[in-house]
């Protein structure tokens, strides 16, 4: 089903779980009256008892529409409320005023990012199914309504119900492991998350919202492993790297995501005709190098050259049933290996050693390559549109190097000092 992934990320909310929607710097109201409601208010959102909250929230964003954390929690609750619907077109005409209200929020919570991206890439006239067969979707969309009134047995029944009509439904599978989260029953849930993760490895789903339990149990090491291969399975969906950077600050530490292969502090090209404005080349590209009395020009030479071939010719030849010429995979991978040798030509040259040593992106261009895993980094660093057409053939074949560059080099491991994150978060949100 077309939009079938886009409804379970809107039903199934989020690693934002850990970390509360209040704002640690909130402004405080000085009405005795809305701070009470507020505080009752975000009590029952966090306790997942976000029916019960919508009334108040209704009214406090009235009276106040620049409340950062009411508005999040109303938005993440009419979500829930649209589950509850029978009338699919009310349920849509729901969710578009929670994403009306995050836009104009313009908030940078996670909670609120994540959901307004999804609200963004659902239809906003068609109806989404979660199954082409009628009695799947009845049944699912009785899992969603008893969910969303936390009548957790009677949803598991429910999607039981998809799942003996249907049993390779993932959206089924992975909302019962949900439920079974929800009722603190975690080894049942970790069993159905990986039954859903068995069903359809790239979807991101299933990773992330079992690395999220995992977290809440403290055991963060795991949650990490589960979030990589979260971002293996669909590393251009931003939710993942927004609940990858929610871990990393649980976590003190922080992602890798500097670029290699440009110096510290480049010059940005320009282009060649004199009269034309300067104009910067994409974030992917290499940048000129500075002048020296012996400099590192000739990498930068070796780069580009090879990019002009495959633009001119190697492309066509080596793509023959693409229509035009488009940025590679294969292009970017084979023009930073011959910057590789060229630096490591100039590494060994005791008048430019100490240029490409002492130069942290060069370095980390020659740690990738000594690693084996250059074109993860191309995959999951520099991946414009272009290249990104490269990525699910890739990730068939090399699943394991994807998974060894973001662990080695883009995820740090988790400090063994911290606590259990039981101990240090602050009080939650749920999923909607």
């Amino acid at each position: 089903m077309k939009y079938q992934h886009l409804t379970i990320r809107v039903v199934v909310l989020f690693f934002c779980v850990i970390i509360t929607v209040i704002s640690v710097n909130a402004q405080i109201q000085s009405d005795r009256d809305y701070k009470t409601k507020r505080e009752q208010a975000l009590h029952l959102f966090n306790q997942d008892k976000r029916l019960e909250a919508l009334p108040l929230l209704e009214t406090l964003v009235q009276r106040n529409p620049n409340d950062e954390d009411i508005v999040i929690a109303l938005a993440a609750s009419l979500v829930s409320h649209a589950a509850t619907l029978p009338d699919q077109q009310a349920a849509v005409a729901e969710r578009m005023r929670a994403k009306g209200l995050l836009e104009k929020l313009g908030s940078n919570y996670p909670l609120a990012g994540n959901l307004l991206q999804l609200l963004r890439e659902m239809p906003e006239n068609d109806l989404v199914q979660f199954s082409d067969n009628p009695q799947v979707e009845q049944a699912m969309r009785a899992g969603e309504a008893a969910f969303s009134h936390r009548d957790y047995d009677e949803a598991i029944k429910s999607y039981s119900r998809a799942l003996e009509l249907e049993p390779g439904n993932y959206a089924a599978t992975l909302f019962v492991g949900n439920t079974f989260f929800k009722k603190n029953d975690f080894a049942k849930a970790e069993e159905w998350y990986q039954k859903a993760i068995r069903l359809d490895p790239n979807v991101e789903t299933a990773y992330r919202y079992y690395a999220e339990m995992l977290a809440r149990k403290g055991e963060m090491a795991k949650s990490r492993s589960l979030l990589i291969q979260a971002a293996i399975a669909e590393p251009y969906n931003r939710m993942v790297w927004r609940d990858l950077l929610t871990w990393a600050s649980l976590n003190e530490t922080r992602l890798n995501f500097k670029y290699a292969g440009v110096l510290s502090d480049p010059k940005m090209l320009e282009r060649q005709d004199p009269d034309s404005t300067a104009q910067a080349l994409p974030s992917f590209d290499v940048k000129l190098f500075k002048e020296h009395p012996k400099d590192l020009s000739g990498a930068w030479k070796a780069y580009q050259s090879v990019r002009e071939d495959w633009k001119n010719w190697k492309f066509k030849q080596r793509f023959p049933q693409e229509p035009a010429y488009r940025h590679s995979l294969a292009e970017e991978t084979e023009a930073l290996t011959a910057e590789v040798r060229s630096l490591e030509q100039l590494k060994s040259d005791i008048e430019t050693a100490e240029l490409v040593t002492e130069d942290y992106s060069l370095s980390l261009l020659l740690h990738l390559h000594k690693a084996g895993v250059l074109e993860p980094y191309v995959l999951l660093r520099l991946g414009d549109d272009d290249i990104a057409r490269d990525y699910a053939s890739y990730r068939n074949n090399h699943r394991d190097r994807l998974e060894e560059y973001m662990d080695k080099f883009v995820v740090p491991p988790t400090p063994v000092r911290l606590a259990p994150a039981r101990q240090q978060r602050k009080p939650e949100t749920q999923q909607s």
